[in-house]
């Protein structure tokens, strides 16, 4: 067993590794133009106009990067569209284009500050022990008829550590926020964290909602501390410590207000142009800002000593010394298994209890640096460092772990797979899930159905890997998505979320959803991402893209590898009443193993009657978008129309264009002469005029038309893998075809050529 002073050790080298890597290879990027000097008095302050509004804490080290040069600043300023930096060197007087970067690893290092402070207490070393290797007996006494608040309060007053295994919507909010406000009726101090920001606002509006109902709450007892406070607690603003001092501050905070206001008027004058007066009266406007927020700190600071329950970021708790200096006693730390080990062990060192919750069968911490230190402390949970997990795999629950254990999120076809292969049947359905959720279950699409798999084997080889970052994406796979959410969203859902386990393609839905969509998001909360950003919240409507499909030789480690699991299950257990599965049977049943979570997912919905197999897709599309329209792909009449229409150009992307058909040659050649024509395909055909042919493999066939009318499916005999009924999809998105076109080399300069023949060959693999 390790002592504490070795894994603190550890845990530092952890951190350090991870900082590193940060520095080196820091992954949030912003571009950064039309940069003046404004000052070189002792340093050398630059102004950067930003293309979007961009947010980074003052004080933050960021590193500017311009042609070969690289150059570490320090935000003096960060709001609307512009940015003011201060640099130990001159970079020139104009810097026309740079990038910006910032990660934020100063976190870390308050984090390895604070781990040396811990090293030298034994009663905070003593805490973490207690963390690590929970063998203690129990002290609580036990009473099985007891409620679930009711236990968790006996055990987090009795037990120094208590672990709560928390499944989706087994209600971990209510039943935290109970246990706060029970220990908060006893005159306990407690400070409640969490990973992100979200988390602690929804818990910390809980327990301020009780306490009320409770008739019990003292305005500045509860306090959420911090500065990105969301709109969860808007009607708490008797929490939210900016509030607070404007209520009993007022003074101070207008005149923050009025200088802030003055800065960013100032600010917009200098993007136009710049003047040594402007710039001096910005500089003074900085100093009397800092001045005014220095009072405002020293405010809050007496705020955060006052209160009995306080709410915020882990980050923010180990970077405040108001907080960290403080004894309480109680800790409760939210959504856990998204913690660094060091930081849970960092809140546990805070106090002589710790309500440790998390669920340890969703997502992990994220990490970058590619380490056997920083993969065993960063990138696992404390449920597994701490052996708690362990044991659940073995079919038992630690003494020292509290399992809420029935949901009432889901409906029951949903949840019946999540409860039986995730959690091993530990977790149940409330008896409510049942009926509660039959309005969502009983609307289109596939009505009176909560749980659907839609089938796209044999459709096409439409998976490609995006030529920049390699990530996957499936534009086939993408429409049929979008279908899903349009037909949700007209049968009367409101909250519809779209995930993906490749980035490309999130990003592509999100695009796509802007163009078509952009009216019925003002209305609807529509999100298209990959499944980190669902993590904590849910949806009426869940559609799962798993993306993956022919010509692809193997599924993707994010669907078969370590952590595919908890991704699944995350995808899955956001959704309320209807979760609709888009997926590639045919390829999942012959690339991934029986063993693998997907897998028992496609044959779990197959034996209970979900699946939508692909020739009833003309009987659940039922809603046609105005412009997504799905078709028998052996009826021309539409794509005719088209190419009669045309006015400038006609893309052909073809995998074997050698052996088009005569009915495809004449529809071709019939064009109009002024309209050219681009052939994309691994092979030419001399038949055919071409004003541009393009020789690269492609797997499946396409069509655009005057760079906004894409045609999938078409010439349907030209495409591989694909079986009766033939289908095709008519989408106008110019913002689509050009991501697609993007895909293709070099097609952009092919625009800018005269209107003559030519026979480019351009080889290379866009297809593994």
């Amino acid at each position: 067993m390790n002592s504490t002073v070795n894994y603190i050790k550890e845990w530092q080298q952890a951190l350090q590794l991870e900082i590193l890597h940060l520095k080196k290879y820091g992954s949030t990027k912003y571009l950064v133009s039309n940069g003046h000097l404004l000052t070189s008095d002792g340093s050398f302050t630059y102004y950067f106009e930003t293309s979007s509004s961009i947010k980074i804490p003052i004080g933050s080290i960021i590193r500017l990067e311009w042609g070969g040069i690289k150059q570490d600043g320090r935000v003096l300023s960060s709001e609307g569209k512009s940015i003011i930096i201060a640099f130990e060197r001159s970079l020139g007087d104009l810097i026309g284009e740079a990038f910006l970067y910032h990660d934020p690893w100063e976190l870390l290092e308050q984090l390895i500050t604070r781990l040396d402070e811990i090293k030298r207490s034994k009663k905070k070393r003593l805490r973490i022990k207690r963390l690590m290797d929970p063998s203690m007996p129990q002290k609580h006494p036990v009473n099985e008829k007891q409620s679930s608040v009711k236990e968790l309060y006996a055990r987090s007053k009795f037990n120094p550590v208590t672990f709560v295994w928390g499944p989706p919507g087994t209600g971990k909010t209510y039943t935290l926020a109970r246990t706060v406000a029970n220990h908060y009726f006893q005159d306990k101090n407690i400070l409640v964290l969490s990973h992100s920001n979200q988390a602690v606002d929804v818990l910390m509006a809980e327990i301020s909602t009780f306490i009320k109902k409770k008739d019990r709450f003292h305005e500045g007892d509860v306090l959420r501390y911090g500065s990105q406070i969301g709109d969860s607690l808007a009607i708490h603003d008797d929490i939210v410590t900016g509030q607070l001092l404007g209520k009993h501050e007022p003074d101070l905070m207008k005149e923050k207000e009025q200088l802030a206001e003055e800065k960013r008027l100032l600010k917009q004058d200098l993007a136009g142009s710049f003047s040594k007066r402007d710039t001096n009266h910005l500089i003074e406007l900085e100093k009397k800002l800092a001045k005014v927020l220095e009072k405002i700190r020293q405010k809050e600071m007496l705020l955060v000593k006052e209160a009995k329950i306080i709410g915020m970021t882990l980050a923010k708790a180990a970077s405040d010394e108001t907080v960290y200096q403080k004894e309480y006693d109680l800790i409760i730390l939210d959504e856990a298994s998204m913690a660094y080990v060091p930081q849970v062990a960092f809140a546990a060192a805070l106090s002589k209890h710790i309500i440790v919750c998390g669920d340890f069968k969703q997502l992990p911490p994220i990490a970058s640096a590619r380490d056997s230190l920083v993969k065993l402390w960063l990138k696992e949970d404390i449920f597994h460092r701490a052996g708690v997990a362990q044991s659940v795999e073995e079919g038992e629950l630690h003494p020292h772990l509290f399992l809420l254990k029935e949901q009432r999120r889901m409906h029951p076809e949903i949840s019946a797979f999540t409860n039986r292969v995730v959690y091993n049947n530990f977790v149940g359905d409330h008896e409510s899930v049942l009926t509660s959720r039959d309005s969502i279950r009983s609307a289109e699409p596939f009505a009176n159905q909560a749980a659907a798999l839609v089938d796209t084997s044999f459709s096409g080889e439409y998976c490609m890997t995006e030529r920049t970052s390699h990530s996957r994406m499936n534009p086939w796979q993408l429409l049929l998505s979008f279908q899903l959410i349009h037909e949700s969203y007209v049968g009367g859902a409101r909250s519809i979320g779209y995930v993906a386990p490749y980035r490309a393609q999130a990003n592509l839905m999100e695009k796509l959803l802007d163009d078509l969509y952009s009216q019925e998001r003002q209305t609807a909360d529509i999100i298209a991402a990959t499944v980190h950003r669902f993590q904590g919240s849910e949806r009426d409507v869940m559609i799962f893209d798993t993306v993956d499909s022919y010509p692809q030789n193997r599924a993707g480690m994010l669907l078969t590898g370590r952590e595919s699991e908890r991704l699944i299950n995350v995808a899955i257990t956001r959704t309320k009443g209807k979760f609709v599965h888009v997926c590639d049977t045919s390829f999942v049943n012959k690339h991934v193993y029986r063993s693998k979570t997907l897998r028992q997912l496609v044959d779990h919905q197959i034996q209970n009657g979900q699946m939508v197999a692909r020739k009833d897709i003309g009987k659940w599309v039922k809603l046609q978008h105005p412009r997504l329209q799905w078709m028998h792909a052996r009826k021309l009449d539409n794509l005719l129309a088209d190419i009669d229409s045309s006015k400038q150009e006609i893309i052909v992307a073809v995998p074997d264009f050698k052996n088009l058909s005569e009915e495809w040659k004449l529809i071709l050649m019939k064009r109009d002469p002024e309209v050219k024509l681009t052939i994309i395909s691994g092979n030419r055909n001399p038949e055919i005029f071409t004003d541009y042919f393009i020789c690269m493999p492609v797997s499946f066939s396409f069509i655009i038309i005057d760079g906004h009318v894409v045609w999938l499916g078409l010439p349907v005999e030209s495409n591989n893998r694909v079986q009766p009924p033939f289908v095709a999809a008519r989408l106008d998105s110019p913002i689509i075809a050009e991501e697609i076109l993007s895909q293709f080399k070099k097609m952009n300069n092919l625009k800018e050529r005269p209107n003559f023949r030519v026979f480019l060959f351009f080889y290379s693999i866009n297809i593994p």
